[in-house]
């Protein structure tokens, strides 16, 4: 079973157009968990009428990008002609690959309407032989993520990636990864095997968690990390006032050189500049439709 070797609070910092993130890493705390490069809550934030926030046109190379969304309604385009709307309980699953120019914006019965907005975006590395392989979208459905429970129905999984309580994610991975989104009511336990050379660790959206073999405590907005073992442990108290809600990543480490700037990440310097060039140039394309 593996313990928890930290605890880490989440900070917070404005994304995007300005819209309000709790950041565990990367930070100066925490650069990275291998193959993790950066885990964003966003929100929960309640606008009005025409007030949404999103993050307009930027570019990405060298990773894949994961939105899930929790409650609000988002839309994406892109310089590859690619787009589509995100809802409550909806994955898009971005392989930036060579690069794709792409935009991030409340949808426009959203902007009318107000709404609040709750995800999470988390990047994912891509090993070096796949950096510059032409970009792809895996948007899922709600209705298409499987889910599984407990037998004593205390504890809930939506699998997005990897395999919890005999159920598998409908997403294909690149590097090798569990995302799985916990609910775990007052007195419910799981023991959910990782892989032992994974990296792992479980993020609280709301509640407290005992994590680990020694049962940590870990509470909303922060992230337990764990040490080394074959299985994760995830346990909330009978005397809990509410359920817990938590993501659970583990993944494989690439443990290759990761070279970042902004949106580009590469293993060397010179990729990055080339990144930088590319862009500058035009050859990641235009968002005009």
């Amino acid at each position: 079973m593996r313990p928890v070797v930290e605890v880490i609070t989440s900070e917070r910092t404005l994304e995007g157009g300005g819209f309000p993130v709790r950041r565990p890493f990367p930070t100066a705390q925490l650069l990275q968990v291998d193959p993790f490069l950066l885990l964003d809550h966003l929100g929960p934030v309640t606008w009005g009428p025409g007030e949404g926030i999103g993050a307009p046109d930027h570019p990405h190379r060298g990773f894949e990008t994961v939105t899930y969304l929790l409650s609000g309604e988002m839309q994406h385009k892109d310089s590859a002609g690619h787009s589509g709307s995100l809802r409550p309980g909806d994955v898009q699953w971005m392989t930036a690959g060579a690069g794709v120019v792409h935009s991030e914006l409340p949808s426009d019965a959203f902007m009318k309407n107000g709404d609040t907005l709750h995800g999470f975006q988390v990047w994912v590395n891509l090993p070096a032989r796949d950096k510059m392989i032409p970009p792809r979208y895996q948007d899922i459905p709600a209705s298409r993520i499987p889910e599984a429970g407990s037998a004593d129905g205390k504890v809930k999984v939506r699998v997005v990636a990897g395999e919890s309580l005999g159920v598998s994610a409908v997403i294909e991975t690149r590097t090798p990864i569990l995302y799985l989104h916990f609910t775990i009511r007052p007195g419910g336990a799981i023991t959910q095997p990782v892989p032992e050379n994974f990296n792992a660790l479980a993020y609280l959206i709301r509640g407290e968690l005992h994590a680990g073999n020694e049962g940590r405590v870990v509470r909303e907005g922060q992230m337990a990390r764990f040490g080394a073992g074959n299985a994760v442990r995830l346990a909330v108290s009978n005397q809990a006032a509410e359920p817990a809600d938590l993501l659970l990543l583990a993944g494989q480490p690439l443990n290759e050189p990761v070279e970042r700037y902004g949106p580009f990440v590469m293993n060397t310097r010179q990729q990055i500049v080339q990144a930088i060039r590319d862009y500058n140039e035009g050859r990641l394309g235009k968002i005009d439709f």
